[in-house]
């Protein structure tokens, strides 16, 4: 029962009255709505939560440049760098405990993608792909594919569930989409979706915004808001009875990400780590991303915010940035270490401001929508669990391979497509498959019949790479591709799919 007395009370303490100002003007519906609504609010913490983000909203980013220092390079793995018998021993190890179905995929895909200018979840986005394949459907085959990586080299018949945080935008529309495209011919059963938490975004004076004479300004909190989750609808209880040992925690936007990727779980395992991050190098010393490095002893991602230039700009013997490693929201965790974050450490995590354009109700009840941010939303970060963990990893990928966001609406710069937008992401998919095709000794031809050299320009920003996409059912990461395309010549555009595959081997029979 949602008592209106209850709520007025609580919302006169935390000094958010003005919540009901349009009170007399809603209709019984409309009032049994919001009043639904204001019950599920933590109305005991609604001031602390006001008057915190208008001060976190004030003060200035602390500064942390004189605590920091590198990871050590012991607990460091690179594609790059490190040898191949450990790279294959990694992979090796974590097609094991995939194989024994220890490992489970976390997706986080609550945001709205607001500055892709879209009004659905950047999951059943379309980067303009030969195939067509929205984000899911990439994400959902390339699950397939390390399952059959894993099932043919151990006589198996694992499975990888797929969990899927959403909120209150996207739950629903993905639950279509998944049922609307059979599951990507997934088990329906193995894919877990639930909902992080919604909290009131409220102006710099820490009031509450209302969206609508009946309805507040609400937001998720965060991808932080994981640990919460977890708990809300007891996933980590569903992990634990299908015997998931092992998390891949990743954000929905990364065209690139590597599913489950063997080789970092492996990496993980090896070392005993119950936290592991994916980074890339920085592209530049100032690069607006988040460095994993240590402050004070503790693992953390530090803002470029919070981070000095001339920190930023140090660089080592070989000329190498000191801080290279960005942050990419790539992440490994046991299950045991999420229990831990979920009971223990969740409440104690740093909230973090965000500063938003959100539409809001004047005085008079008048819709304005801002020019200028008017509101704050506070927000908790997945990693913001990384200083409590006691045996922190690294793992450095490299960019062309696993990182490319989709996140800005397309247009054009001065250097080319606008940065994290459909182009680029679909650029460095197909770049990577002609990489892929280059690196199996087939040869490329143009759309007028002329070879693409090897590289075929896969790093130009300015020019497309050639249209030559592989399906994750055809190649994980560019494995079981020679003995298709060893000296044979491929006409572009290319969508090497199951068909064309099967195609290829009949003719290499004959």
């Amino acid at each position: 029962m949602h008592s209106l007395e209850r709520v007025t009370g609580g919302l006169a303490r935390a000094g958010q009255s003005h919540v009901l100002q349009f009170w007399p003007e809603l209709c019984e519906a409309e009032r049994a709505g919001f009043l639904q609504e204001l019950s599920q609010l933590d109305l005991p913490g609604l001031r602390d939560h006001c008057e915190g983000a208008a001060r976190a909203a004030a003060a200035t980013a602390a500064r942390l440049d004189r605590q920091m220092e590198p990871v050590p390079p012991e607990s460091i793995g690179s594609t790059r760098k490190s040898d191949e018998d450990s790279l294959a021993m990694w992979g090796d190890e974590g097609l094991l405990q995939i194989s024994a179905s220890r490992v489970g995929v976390l997706l986080l895909a609550g945001g709205q993608g607001t500055r892709l200018g879209v009004r659905f979840p950047k999951g059943l986005y379309d980067v303009g792909l030969p195939s067509r394949s929205s984000l899911y459907q990439i994400q959902a085959e390339r699950i397939h594919k390390v399952q059959d990586l894993a099932d043919r080299k151990h006589g198996s018949r694992c499975s990888v569930p797929w969990y899927i945080m959403t909120s209150e935008f996207t739950l629903a529309p993905t639950e279509t989409f998944f049922k609307e495209n059979d599951y990507f011919d997934l088990e329906p059963s193995n894919i877990v979706l639930f909902e992080q938490r919604m909290i009131p975004a409220v102006t710099f004076d820490g009031k509450v915004i209302l969206q609508g004479k009946g309805k507040l300004a609400m937001a998720p909190d965060g991808n932080g808001g994981l640990y919460q989750a977890l708990e809300d609808h007891k996933v980590l209880e569903d992990m634990q009875q299908r015997g998931v040992q092992y998390l891949h925690v990743y954000c929905v936007d990364n065209i690139l990400v590597r599913m489950a990727d063997p080789v970092f779980i492996g990496f993980c395992v090896t070392k005993g780590a119950d936290c592991g991050a994916k980074v890339v190098e920085k592209a530049y010393a100032t690069e607006p991303v988040g460095v994993v490095c240590r402050v004070r002893g503790v693992t953390q991602v530090v803002e470029y915010s919070e981070i000095q230039p001339e920190t930023a700009e140090l660089r080592g013997p070989g000329g190498e940035l000191v801080y290279s490693a960005g942050n990419i929201c790539n992440h490994f965790f046991t299950r045991a270490f999420l229990q831990d974050a979920a009971a223990s450490y969740k409440d104690q995590l740093k909230q973090h401001v965000a500063l938003k354009k959100v539409p809001y109700l004047d005085a008079s009840g008048r819709q304005v929508t801002p020019s200028t941010p008017n509101a704050i939303k506070m927000e908790r970060f997945v990693f913001d669990v990384f200083p409590f963990s006691r045996n922190f990893v690294v793992f450095e990928v490299e960019r062309e391979e696993e990182f490319s966001p989709l996140k800005n609406a397309d247009g054009l710069t001065a250097d080319g497509p606008t940065a994290d937008s459909p182009t680029t992401a679909r650029n460095a998919l197909l770049a990577q498959h002609c990489r892929w095709v280059t690196a199996a000794h087939g040869t490329l031809l143009d759309e007028d019949g002329n070879p693409l050299p090897p590289r075929a320009s896969a790093s130009a920003v300015n020019k497309p790479p050639a249209r030559c996409e592989i399906s994750p059912l055809v190649s994980y990461s560019g494995e079981g591709l020679e003995e298709l395309l060893r000296g044979r010549t491929l006409q572009t555009p290319l969508l090497l799919d199951e068909k064309r595959a099967k195609e290829l081997q009949m003719n290499r029979a004959l």
